[in-house]
Formats: structure tokens, sequence, C-alpha cells
């Protein structure tokens, strides 16, 4: 019961949506009308305003660190274990992905994985991120360095600790990420991708109406 009663607390903070929030705070559009449609840090950057991409890009990691760090801070009191902390990284990013609040439509989940990671491990998730840089860095593709970051989550994870609950629920918030990466996908394929720095006239014009 105890650990069912995480996972909805972990869904609900999962479910609040930087990305919309501090639109609204900045005067911005809905990122879920411009760009991408997606509600998170990269589409936000869309609109010009780099302040609330970055606050954006924290609080949509910090609310992933923050359900996981509960759950293994204070749960051992409520008879949590490894378990339920697994099952709490999941629902923390499935509310983020579906979220309650904004009718079900969420981001992609870097940010709120890389936030989980960094919960789980600090070390899992340097390595997590390190790779997101590396790629990002050689290819300027933000959606890539997601997709490969995402396939070596699981396996950083496995080769730190070995295989356990954990590691399934990391594997399948990865196969999340990449499902939610699909149009990307496409377009990389289709060379039609933005790359990270791309100039986004249309839709930064469309973020300040």
């Amino acid at each position: 019961m105890n650990t069912l009663l995480a996972a909805i607390a972990a869904y609900l903070i999962g479910s609040l949506s930087f990305a919309v929030v501090v639109s609204k705070l900045f005067g911005l559009a809905d990122p879920r009308t411009y760009g991408s449609k997606n509600p998170g840090a990269t589409n936000v950057l869309r609109s010009g305003n780099k302040a609330a991409a970055i606050l954006t890009l924290l609080g949509d990691a910090f609310k992933g660190w923050l359900a996981v760090w509960l759950v293994i801070r204070f749960g051992g009191k409520f008879g949590l274990d490894d378990t339920s902390t697994a099952v709490v990284a999941l629902a923390v990013f499935i509310g983020h992905l579906w979220p309650v609040f904004f009718k079900f439509v969420g981001g992609k989940g870097v940010a709120t994985a890389a936030g989980i990671l960094i919960g789980i491990d600090i070390w899992l998730g340097v390595a997590t991120l390190s790779t997101w840089l590396m790629v990002a860095f050689a290819f300027r593709y933000s959606s890539l360095a997601a997709l490969i970051a995402a396939i070596f989550a699981p396996l950083y994870y496995g080769f730190l600790f070995g295989p356990d609950v954990q590691m399934a629920a990391v594997a399948i918030m990865s196969g999340l990420l990449v499902y939610r990466h699909s149009q990307n996908i496409a377009n990389l394929i289709a060379g039609k991708e933005s790359r990270l720095g791309s100039k986004k006239t249309d839709a930064q014009a469309a973020a300040r109406k």
C-alpha cells in the first residue's frame, strides 16, 4: 500500500509541467502551441528566452530527482525498498509524459529522466549526461543525443550495480523515451531534424504571441 501511495504522489509530482508553468510566468505562449509543440526545455528555447528554457530544464530534472530521493532517503521508515524506488522512478517519469494536470499532454522526458538517474546514483547520472553532451557536441542534434544516452543508461546501470529491478525500471524508462522521440527519429532519417543552435524565427514569433 505504501508503495502505491508513493507511486501516486510521484506521478502527481511528475505531472507538474515546468515548460507550461515557466512559460506562463515569463509571459510566453504555451509551448504546446509552437515549434515542436513539445512542453520541454528545448522547445521553450525556441521562444528565444534562454532563462525560461534553463528554468524548465532544471525544474523538470528536479522533480525526477526529488521523487526518487525522497523514497531513498525516507522510504525505509515506511517499508519502501528498491522495488518501491523503481516504481516511483517510473511513476514520476510517466507523470511527465502524460501529466494529469495538463490534459495528459507532456514532454519527452529527457530532463526528468536525467534527474531520476542522478537520484538513483550520481555516477549513473554523470555517465548518462556525459554521453548526451558528447553526442550533442559532436553532431548538434539534441534528439540524437537523448536517444543514444537512453540506450546507454540501462547498460551503465548494469555495469555499476548489476541487473536488478531498478535496472528494469531504467530500461523501461529508456524505451518510453525512445518511443516519445519517434517523430525525431523519422526526422533524423529524413534529414529534417533541427540542429542545436539553429534559428527558429517562426517559432520565436509564435512563442511571443
